[in-house]
C-alpha cells in the first residue's frame, strides 16, 4: 500500500506542508500549517465514488482507467521542525 507523506516545512516567510514536490499555500504559523496538513491527510483517506479517469503519461499517450473510490492511500504527517 502506498503511504502519502505530508511534511510541515518553512516556506516563504511562514509555514506550509509539502507532498512530494507540491507545496501548499503559506500559513502564518507552524500550528496552522500542521492543522492544515492533518486535515488534508485525513480527507485523502476518505472513500469516494468509483469513476472512469483519463490521463496523459509523460510520453504523451492517453490512458483510460476505472478508479476504485475505495482504493485510498495511507497518509502520514511528518513534523521535523
Amino acid at each position: 500500500m502506498v503511504t502519502v507523506r505530508y511534511e510541515v516545512v518553512e516556506h516563504d516567510g511562514g509555514w506550509a506542508y509539502k507532498v512530494g514536490d507540491a507545496i501548499s499555500e503559506t500559513f502564518p504559523s507552524h500550528a496552522a500549517a500542521l492543522k492544515a496538513a492533518t486535515s488534508a491527510a485525513a480527507r485523502q483517506t476518505l472513500s469516494g465514488t468509483t469513476d472512469g479517469i483519463v490521463y496523459q503519461d509523460k510520453d504523451g499517450a492517453w490512458h483510460e482507467e476505472l478508479a476504485d473510490g475505495k482504493d485510498r492511500p495511507a497518509t502520514r504527517v511528518v513534523d521535523e521542525s
